[in-house]
């Protein structure tokens, strides 16, 4: 599941506030553009410390905190929950009281982790759900039956097109080319056009 907006959560410790930004990134450079947008938002921060993970990709910054105790703590929490393509930037706004490595880790861990449950709260994780696409050109004395058929199986259809033909490129889960064919008594050409991936709203973002 991923991300289908960026979010903010905030929390407060021995007067150090910890401003924390998740959003969806599916490479490196997404992840460096969204870390310098975050960065740039705070000019005046103490620390921007930051961690991605997207697929096999992943990595994190201590950005000036003691080494291991900011960044490693926030992709750990990434990396045990269920979301993918995600990155998150914690701002420090230091509040005078030093709060120890052990404090450091637990804070900036604690940030991500809270920010992941107020994002599932909000309803902002979704699934991606593979979807088969197909190019289907028929004529138009069969419209009727062939978008009865497409609305009665939720099939998405993607684009229409009225030339000689009616032309629909079409995205389903199943396997379409039998019932088309059938219901068309052979009429209707199906081209299978490739793969795609869906947003579908779920309930659980996190563990």
């Amino acid at each position: 599941m991923v991300l289908s907006d960026e979010s903010i959560s905030e929390q407060e410790i021995k007067k150090s506030r910890f401003i924390t930004y998740l959003s969806r990134v599916q490479t490196v450079q997404e992840a460096r553009d969204f870390f310098l947008k975050i960065r740039k938002l705070h000019p005046n921060c103490t620390h921007v410390c930051t961690a991605f993970k997207a697929g096999s990709l992943s990595g994190s910054n201590d950005d000036g905190e003691p080494s291991g105790t900011a960044g490693k703590p926030m992709l750990n929490v990434l990396l045990n929950c269920e979301a993918d393509q995600i990155a998150a930037a914690v701002v420090r706004y230091f509040g005078g009281t030093l709060l120890g490595k052990g404090g450091l880790v637990r804070a900036y861990s604690s940030s991500v982790s809270q920010a992941l449950e107020e994002a599932k709260n909000e309803g902002l994780f979704v699934e991606l759900v593979d979807m088969n696409c197909y190019q289907i050109r028929f004529d138009y004395s069969l419209t009727g039956k062939v978008d009865h058929f497409l609305s009665s199986h939720e099939a998405m259809i993607l684009n229409r097109d009225y030339g000689e033909k009616a032309t629909l490129d079409i995205a389903c889960s199943f396997n379409p080319t039998s019932s088309l064919m059938a219901l068309g008594s052979g009429q209707i050409e199906i081209y299978n056009t490739g793969t795609m991936q869906v947003k579908s709203a779920c309930a659980n973002g996190s563990e």
